[in-house]
């Protein structure tokens, strides 16, 4: 039996600030609640991922019977040199059913109370961010009511 690997690095890309729209549920579904939220835009702060969060982004989300939230969240960041990447970020949040119902509500609650996690990948066209296309990131979310804010890290 060999040893096991390193566990991967993590270098701090940026933060990503989502302005978003209230909770639409689409009702009952096999797998739970589903539902969206509009991603109104926002900004992308870093020293790998800075721009403009794009209106028209959306949220998909999967309430869970056993209280956990599916995300698949699709978006747009335009860069300050005209670049456009794609965001791809699937995740899942979860906690104790009163910080989960004071969440829903829009009070604060601190991120440390709840898990809030998602997987990122991105694509370009552009030049300048070609070596995007190439990143895994993972990101440590918080959620507040009218925004999501999440600290974006590279996977080396």
């Amino acid at each position: 039996m060999s040893a096991h690997l390193p566990p991967p690095a993590l270098s701090l890309m940026g933060q990503v600030r989502c302005k978003v729209g209230p909770v639409v549920s689409l009702g009952p579904a096999p797998h739970g609640e589903r539902r969206y939220v509009a991603i109104e835009g926002g900004r992308a702060e870093g020293p790998e991922l800075a721009g403009d969060i794009v209106d028209g982004g959306v949220d998909w989300q999967i309430a869970r019977p056993d209280g956990a939230l599916d995300i698949a969240a699709h978006y747009v960041i335009r860069t300050a040199d005209g670049g456009l990447v794609e965001v791809q970020s699937h995740g899942l949040r979860h906690g104790p059913p009163e910080v989960l119902a004071r969440l829903a509500r829009g009070e604060p609650v601190d991120p440390a109370d709840y898990f809030f996690r998602t997987l990122m990948r991105f694509t370009t066209g552009h030049p300048a961010w070609l070596q995007l296309n190439k990143v895994m990131a993972i990101a440590s979310g918080r959620r507040e009511a009218r925004l999501v804010m999440l600290d974006v890290w590279r996977i080396g």
